[in-house]
């Protein structure tokens, strides 16, 4: 052996205690899941009645709430629709953001620096502050449509996510612009040949925090686009029957069926948020 081996401390009293905390904390989190899926599989009065028992012969469905769900909310359409202003709001906030973050970062100007605090103010502002004036601007410009959205959501998105870009542009050394500039690059060519793929780990991110959001927002497609162009969490909403009555079982599996591909797509990609952040924070 080519080196001495460190021998491993072994865990005091503080150490178990914070594994049995943390151990405790993640069972939090994992029991609502974990319920979801489990009564998506009974019917609706067992859902009701007994929740937090596991399906058995008497309560178990198979995959009819599944079948019948998809069927009552026109789950295929409600993806297409998330996914379509998910990918597309995820790239133009990206995009954009990083340009942004660019310009006022290496611009010295006052207007940068009360243009960049006028970001971070914007990210303290609630959205139910200003939903139902947006809902009267959106439809006087004719933004309620699934284009147009894509717009409000770059307005919504763009504060975190300029605000992130701006530390980590921070870390990107001027001499390096100042180097593709002597090689014949314009800015917007410098900024797209050299800058922006140097800002690739934080822009995975960015774009994995604003994905999870888009996909799991309601309030905003449900006020702009309403029941015509249905997204998952608004298409789920219509299995709301009359006089508030819900299929509780339908409603589970459609649950599921919603939250399955972006907890696929965090899991793949959780590993680069760490990064992203950790590398705006120390070299910014």
């Amino acid at each position: 052996m080519s080196g001495i081996q460190q021998q491993k401390k072994p865990l005091n009293a503080g150490g178990i205690v914070l594994i049995l905390l943390l151990c405790v904390i993640s069972l939090l989190f994992i029991t609502p899941i974990l319920l979801v899926f489990l009564n998506s599989f009974k019917g609706k009065l067992y859902v009701i009645n007994t929740p937090f028992a596991f399906p058995n012969a008497e309560t178990f469905t198979g995959i009819n709430n599944y079948v019948s769900g998809i069927t009552a909310t026109g789950f295929p359409s409600a993806f297409g629709w998330s996914l379509f202003i998910t990918v597309f709001s995820v790239g133009i906030i990206v995009l954009f953001s990083a340009m942004t973050a660019w310009y006022i970062t290496r611009c010295t100007s006052l207007f940068c620096k009360v243009l960049y605090f006028a970001f971070v103010f914007a990210m303290i502002v609630p959205f139910q502050m200003v939903m139902f004036p947006l809902t009267k601007v959106a439809n006087l410009l004719h933004l309620d449509n699934p284009l147009g959205i894509l717009v409000l959501y770059l307005g919504f998105g763009a504060a975190q996510s300029v605000f992130l870009f701006s530390g980590f542009v921070k870390s990107v050394p001027i001499a390096v612009e100042e180097a593709a500039v002597i090689d014949g690059c314009n800015p917007i060519t410098a900024f797209f040949a050299v800058i922006f793929p140097m800002l690739s780990p934080i822009a995975i991110t960015v774009a994995i925090l604003n994905a999870m959001w888009i996909w799991n927002d309601f309030l905003l497609p449900n006020l702009i686009i309403g029941s015509e162009y249905r997204t998952i969490p608004v298409a789920v909403q219509y299995l709301r029957g009359g006089y508030g009555s819900i299929d509780w079982g339908y409603m589970m599996a459609m649950i599921v069926l919603a939250v399955i591909p972006i907890i696929i797509f965090y899991f793949v990609c959780q590993k680069h948020i760490i990064q992203g952040v950790t590398a705006g924070s120390v070299k910014g």
